[in-house]
């Protein structure tokens, strides 16, 4: 504790040791003298143009700057889409200084002569579109598009490759308006470099319907689009690595992409054993993921997703990859553009875990029993996914009022999954309840085709529009599940042998079907009228067989586990929606009509079942936006929700496919309906490089569906399903980043984020209802510090506790927390070299004995550029100490698990990359770097002004 209480000093000291003290400011008008707000005002040396600090006016036309002071002749200059640029020379200043009112002009009376524009700011605030001048802000050779986010004022990366700007969660980064690969940009944001980049756009996530409409986003996410600079946007760029190591590690990637003006190409193909997803174009330490061996996007479990298909490792156990891919989008001609990609995917996993699930108990008359039965289990699997994954677009604009958008996308995937397993339950003292041991596996088949089609139609008067949307998705999955294990019941003295096959078909079938009406009442007014039309199917059929000895075949029929299930929901909601939209502010009312007709039918064991119901219920939703400032935003929303019971729990048929575990549906189960409301503030403030985000929400339950369980004493557990109403659960948090950057080029970025869930869970068990309060806080320390282009220092720190509180159980209470801490140094000093070290500590408290709870994991590279730098030679060693663990607690409602999975352990490898960069004017081998990606100091153009 005291290490870790010297690194959390660290910290503080990188933190507040970095102060300034020269406060600049003044302010902006347009012509007739009213105040400017989102006027860019800006520092550049007036040697050489390099920007040196910037600013946003404030709402009042205020500015601010707080810096060290300038030690060089500067430039002050302050630009506002629509105005003329405001230019001027200033001497060195090392005191607080008030350069007063700046009046801008209008762009009418410039000089419309051959004009230099080698002022392009650094940002710009564009209606709803935050624009950053990429060659503003410094990276270094050969650095991603990732590197160059990580430079953006109010924008965040954080470990697991989550993008927040300025507090709102990106979850779409285009090219040129386009997806690469997919909307979700891994791809491009690893592979593409930062030089190929004119313009950061971040706007609000908008539906295609709001796009289309061109209404403002009622989404708190936000959307990241690159725009390439048109003097590179054509030619070859891209790299290729090979590389091998101990213990028969290997990777082998590579990427290449072909750009011509709107026509864009790209290839990629990797192959590895180490967990990689294989597209990183991080020089240091590749896909070891900075210490924690994933990267980009990914789940809970670290497992990376592209196009909704999990590629490479980085989850549970060892994986070897191969994937291929293509990419490919272009304007054939003006309103008529095109994109399509696709993406194959095959992976080969093995793992081995181990787990300890404590469940606890109560007795029939509600009294704590101060019992719990414990499963030990230990498993080894194996499990081979091949995926096919292809994707297209087309946006079709027949003429100025009609816009045609299509979406579809196929993907076929093959599983197999075969798991050896033995497990056994014992009482708290120790008394062996049962056991069970065998093999199991499954092979699955499964085609999706979804799609969907949107239309907009303007109809004369600004704000009428016609909209339709249709959407499908269809989804089909064969499999065949081996289930050959022996099960044995101590106290009973029984026991249950299973040798079968189960056949199974699942099909998912969902129609859409959208028309709404939009009718300006007023300027600010407008109301929307439609309805939506909703057909859904769900089908299970499921054949069992027993294992004829006679004829070595499964062809003995199994009754007991041969189900037919099929639920099918239609729908229509009819609606009215009323939205105002102000300057400040904008109200979204929505309501409408539910007509559900529920249709389930079943059949098992010779006998038929139905359980058909139709409702009546209330459609609602509204939301309140508050914009204080450009950067300061207030948001509140409100849902109702409705979801349906599926027919495995409605229909009262017994699932006997687990010797252990058994489950039947209950006829008359209600619907679900919930309450969901949430609260969003964000503020970032330019002058000081900072902003904070505050967030919190909700979901109350008036009806849930929740297990209803029975215990038995040998540890067979037979459950049904039950209405409840009082649970509930939240979520709140918030964080604060700031910037500082020094004249001498040293960067300092730091955020303090937390987050916190509370939720109170409900069930039964053995007849008794129990409670679970559960709470969850996790604070977490991120600093970055940039000493030049020599050396990056980011030291982080995370800790997070959860704590339950048990009615009705033999347990009152449990808890755990976990720390974590990492220092990650980066120095690319000499020339041409670059070395990395990655130290990550993490102690997981509680867990049981045998499950060690703290482990050191470092990792370290060090690389070599030569021959122009057109070729990096590296050597990296991951888990040097050779302690990487996969283990973790999880607190339920009804018990504590502790899991032990297989990880990614000690490897040295040695690899060399060749880098191809031929596009624009660029040399093969030259870096670009900064200045001068723009053509001029400071990113200038030179054009001749009409």
């Amino acid at each position: 504790m005291k290490k870790l209480f010297l690194f959390i000093l660290l910290l503080a000291g990188c933190v507040f040791g970095y102060s300034q003290s020269v406060t600049f400011k003044g302010s902006v008008q347009d012509p007739g003298g009213l105040p400017l707000e989102a006027a860019t005002v800006y520092i550049r040396s007036a040697k050489d143009s390099t920007l040196i600090d910037y600013t946003i006016t404030d709402n009042k036309g205020n500015w601010q700057m707080k810096s060290r002071g300038v030690s060089q002749p500067f430039l002050l200059k302050v630009s506002f889409v629509g105005f003329g640029n405001y230019e001027k020379r200033y001497e060195p200043l090392a005191k607080d200084t008030d350069f007063g009112v700046v009046k801008l002009t209008d762009k009418s009376t410039e000089l419309k002569e051959l004009v230099i524009q080698a002022d392009i700011p650094p940002v710009r605030v564009k209606k709803d579109t935050l624009e950053f001048d990429a060659a503003s802000f410094k990276v270094r050779p050969d650095s991603n598009v990732q590197t160059l986010l990580k430079q953006l004022p109010g924008v965040d990366i954080d470990a697991s490759g989550k993008i927040t700007v300025n507090g709102k969660q990106v979850n779409q980064i285009l090219v040129n308006g386009k997806p690469f690969f997919d909307r979700d940009g891994k791809i491009a944001l690893q592979s593409l470099p930062a030089e190929l980049i004119k313009k950061i756009q971040v706007s609000d996530f908008k539906t295609k319907k709001e796009e289309l409409q061109k209404k403002q986003a009622d989404s708190d996410n936000a959307s990241i689009n690159l725009t390439i600079d048109k003097d590179k946007n054509k030619g070859v760029f891209g790299r290729i690595t090979g590389g091998y190591g101990t213990n028969d590690r290997y990777e082998a990637n590579g990427l290449i992409n072909y750009f011509k003006n709107n026509r864009k190409i790209s290839l990629l193909a990797s192959s590895n054993n180490i967990n990689a997803s294989g597209f990183s174009n991080d020089d240091i330490f590749d896909s070891m993921g900075g210490g924690r061996n994933m990267m980009m996007w990914t789940n809970g479990s670290g497992t990376t997703y592209v196009n909704g298909v999990p590629v490479g490792g980085g989850g549970n156990g060892i994986t070897v990859t191969n994937i291929a891919g293509v990419n490919y989008s272009d304007e054939y001609k003006k309103g008529f553009d095109h994109s399509a990609s696709y993406f194959y995917n095959d992976t080969d996993t093995k793992n081995n875990t181990r787990s300890r699930n404590e469940t606890f108990l109560t007795d029939a008359n509600g009294a704590a029993t101060g019992e719990s039965q414990i499963t030990n289990s230990a498993s080894d699997s194996r499990s081979i996914n091949t995926s096919h994954t292809a994707n297209t677009e087309f946006d079709i604009k027949p003429d100025s009022t009609s816009t045609n958008n299509f979406r579809p996308k196929f993907v076929r995937t093959d599983t197999s999954r075969a798991t050896r397993n033995t497990q056994n339950t014992t009482d708290q003292l120790g008394n062996l309840l049962n056991e069970s041991s065998g093999t199991t596996s499954n092979d699955a088949l499964s085609t999706a085709f979804s799609s969907t089609l949107t239309y907009n139609k303007v109809l004369g008067k600004r704000g009428r529009a016609f909209s339709a949307e249709f959407s499908n998705s269809n989804n089909n999955t064969d499999s065949d599940y081996y289930n050959i294990t022996n099960t044995s019941f101590y106290n009973t003295g029984t026991t249950d042998n299973r040798n079968q096959l189960q056949r199974s078909r699942s099909l998912r079938d969902n129609y859409n079907i959208d028309v709404s009406y939009t009718e300006p009442v007023t300027d600010s007014l407008n109301l929307e009228i439609g309805s939506v039309y909703k057909w859904s199917s769900s089908t299970d059929d499921q054949k069992g067989y027993n294992f004829n000895p006679a004829t070595g075949a499964y062809d003995n029929e199994a009754d007991v586990i041969t189900t037919y299930l099929n639920s099918t929901t239609v729908t229509t909601n009819p609606y009215a929606s009323l939205r105002l939209d102000k300057k400040k502010y904008n109200i979204t009312l929505k309501a409408g009509t539910g007509i559900y007709s529920f249709d389930n039918y079943g059949t098992y064991m010779g006998s038929d079942y139905k359980v058909n119901k139709n409702y009546v219920l209330p459609t609602a939703n509204a939301r309140f936006r508050y914009n204080f400032a450009k950067s300061k935003r207030l948001t509140l929303s409100y849902n109702f929700n409705t979801s349906f019971a599926s027919a495995s729990q409605l229909l009262p048929i017994s699932d006997l496919g687990n010797a252990l575990s058994t489950t039947v549906g209950n006829p008359d189960l209600s619907p679900e309906k919930s309450h969901n409301i949430s609260l969003y503030f964000n503020n970032y403030n330019f002058a000081t490089r900072s902003g904070y985000s505050l967030y919190g929400g909700g979901t109350i339950n008036e009806t849930q569906i929740v297990n209803y369980t029975s215990l038995a004493d040998n540890g067979k557990r037979t459950t049904t399903y039950e209405n409840i109403n009082g649970g509930y659960s939240s979520y709140f948090g918030g964080n604060y980043n700031k910037n500082v950057k020094s004249e001498s080029g040293n960067n300092l970025r730091y955020t303090i984020g937390l987050t916190a869930n509370y939720s109170r869970s409900l069930g039964y068990l053995n007849t008794r209802l129990y409670s679970a309060n559960r709470f969850s806080l996790s604070p977490t320390v991120n600093v970055n510090y940039d000493l030049g282009e020599v050396l990056t220092i980011n030291p982080s720190y995370t800790y997070n506790i959860n704590d339950a509180q048990y009615t009705n159980y033999s347990v009152g209470q449990v808890s755990n927390f976990v720390h974590k801490a990492s220092l990650i140094i980066t120095n690319y000093w000499p020339k041409n070299f670059v070395m990395g070290n990655d130290f990550t500590y993490t102690y997981n408290s509680q867990l049981s004995a045998g499950y060690r709870r703290d482990f050191f994991l470092w990792n370290t590279s060090i690389g070599y550029n030569f021959y122009k730098e057109q070729f990096l030679f590296k050597v990296k060693v991951y888990d040097i100490l050779n302690q990487n663990l996969g283990n973790s607690r999880t607190i339920s409602a009804s018990g504590i698990t502790d899991l032990q999975n297989t990880v990614l352990k000690r490897y040295a490898m040695f690899s060399l990359t060749w880098k191809i960069n031929n596009f624009g004017n660029k040399k093969r081998g030259s870096q670009g770097g900064m200045p001068g990606r723009g053509g001029m100091p400071g990113g200038g153009r030179m054009r001749r002004m009409p």
